[in-house]
């Protein structure tokens, strides 16, 4: 009866696509997660970066261009579209925290998966993990998540890489080393891709989907597959280097007044970045575009083996980031920040026998609605508790929308290299993204207020906060702010 019932939520829920072909009508999942990947990709519309796989991914399935991480950081991010819980509600605010210290009774999406049967396993990172020191390590991992879990580790771990490293600026900052995992820093190796851990971490992945084959357990399985790159340290072998030669890299547009209406708060500025001349920006950007590729490449490894096991009719396809990154706008570069650049992010979804493959939607839709999403599409229980909202209706009509804004929250490290000018520590930034407009408020807006219109200043130079012509408008992104952060769903 059980089964007969998952079948029957799956046809209601997607109505637009084919029944799923295993025999108990739960679809097996796999989610691929890279780590700081932004939207410059292939299917995004980027003209240099070259992304083959992925792209191949949103033919096969539906791109959705307005998605948006809920912190630009990846151990909150992670906990939050895991546990579909928002940063503020949840306090999972850093990188230091296991999900347990701070929600001991939640059921993640994995453990709901699991409940209903799945089978539930991680390659790689899918919490958060120290880059580069903890690879090859469980990390800030959650065990309960998971039935298997998988650490490998590859040439670009080898503490030996760190002596020859290309990096901005010097070792040191005021007297202290910089860590590589939280600084621009490159290395172009010699190596071959089987060498490095993203291909250990995909090889990996495909033996974990040959070992727990349905027609072996007679169960589907949830795997979660986590890569590295693009994080920094950006290693990759030299031929994706090569792929970049630095006079075809453009530099993102710039004013030089930029800055001056922006609030302090909102400058994550970090050591000698600042001080980058426009060709080391071009290698800095030629690192992050390699390691892409270089990760691009383990997606269709990882996809061409999920084929190859004739598992491709009877699994969902989840391609995601767990935020954006900033190369260059503002003159900020990483993450941290609340701008489109560290918020907006890629999101991929494939539902097998969907009508809608190949389409896009540019409904804004967020992170946290990635557990409602599957849980509803393998017709497994989702937790009351649960605050995202199901993207099924936009997987049936791509013209659909489920959300009219999008919620980010983070907090400022203007402190870093600021604290000089006024800087402070502990201030909490909030950013609502709507189509047109992106409202921001720093300590409740005693530290600093923004307002983007982005059909008009699509780069965000001009902040219209406090300007009498955008007043009313101001006021009720500010109310919309308020009401989001009351996180009903």
């Amino acid at each position: 009866m059980l089964r007969i019932i998952a079948i029957t939520i799956c046809g209601l829920i997607l109505s637009g696509c084919s029944s799923l072909p295993l025999a108990d009508g739960q679809p097996n999942v796999l989610m691929i997660i890279s780590d700081d990947l932004n939207t410059d990709l292939g299917s995004y519309g980027h003209k240099l970066v070259k992304t083959p796989n992925i792209d191949a991914l949103a033919k096969a399935g539906m791109q959705f261009n307005a998605a948006y991480s809920q912190y630009p950081l990846c151990g909150p991010s992670r906990a939050s579209f895991m546990t579909s819980t928002y940063p503020e509600h949840s306090g999972f605010t850093t990188n230091q925290h296991f999900i347990r210290e701070l929600m001991p009774d939640v059921v993640t999406l994995p453990q709901a998966l699991m409940k209903a049967g799945y089978h539930t396993a991680r390659v790689g990172k899918v919490y958060h993990y120290g880059v580069p020191n903890m690879i090859g390590t469980d990390g800030v991992d959650d065990a309960a998540s998971w039935n298997e879990r998988h650490n490998p580790s590859g040439i670009d771990h080898l503490p030996a890489t760190e002596d020859s490293l290309n990096h901005i600026g010097a070792r040191e900052y005021k007297g202290k080393p910089l860590n590589i995992g939280a600084s621009l820093n490159w290395l172009s190796m010699e190596s071959d891709d089987n060498e490095h851990t993203d291909y250990l971490v995909a090889s990996r992945a495909l033996s974990v989907m040959a070992e727990n084959h349905p027609e072996k357990t007679g169960k589907p399985f949830f795997l979660a597959v986590g890569f590295f790159r693009p994080h920094v340290p950006f290693i990759a072998p030299t031929k994706y280097f090569d792929l970049y030669p630095l006079e075809k890299i453009t530099l993102v547009e710039r004013r030089d007044d930029d800055r001056d209406d922006i609030p302090l708060a909102a400058l994550t500025d970090k050591p000698y970045q600042l001080e980058m001349n426009d060709e080391t920006k071009r290698k800095v950007m030629q690192g992050y575009y390699a390691s892409i590729s270089f990760m691009d490449a383990q997606v269709g490894r990882v996809i061409a083996g999920l084929k190859s096991l004739n598992l491709e009719k009877d699994t969902i396809v989840i391609f995601m980031s767990d935020h954006g990154y900033q190369l260059g706008a503002h003159d900020l570069w990483m993450k941290y920040d609340l701008f489109e650049g560290s918020a907006h992010a890629p999101l991929i979804i494939s539902v097998p026998g969907s009508k809608t493959r190949g389409q896009e939607s540019n409904s804004l839709v967020e992170y946290v609605d990635l557990y409602p999403t599957i849980t509803a599409l393998t017709g497994v229980n989702t937790p009351d508790d649960v605050m995202g909202k199901s993207l099924t209706p936009i997987l049936r009509d791509a013209s659909a929308e489920v959300r009219n804004s999008a919620l980010t929250q983070s907090v400022s490290r203007a402190f870093v290299m600021h604290e000089a000018e006024g800087a402070e520590r502990n201030v909490t930034g909030y950013s609502l993204r709507t189509k047109r407009y992106r409202y921001t408020l720093w300590a409740e807006g005693e530290k600093g207020v923004e307002l983007y219109d982005y059909q008009s200043d699509p780069h965000e130079f001009t902040n219209l906060a406090g300007k009498k012509d955008y007043a009313e408008i101001e006021l009720k992104m500010k109310n919309r702010l308020a009401q989001r952060r009351v996180y009903t769903n």
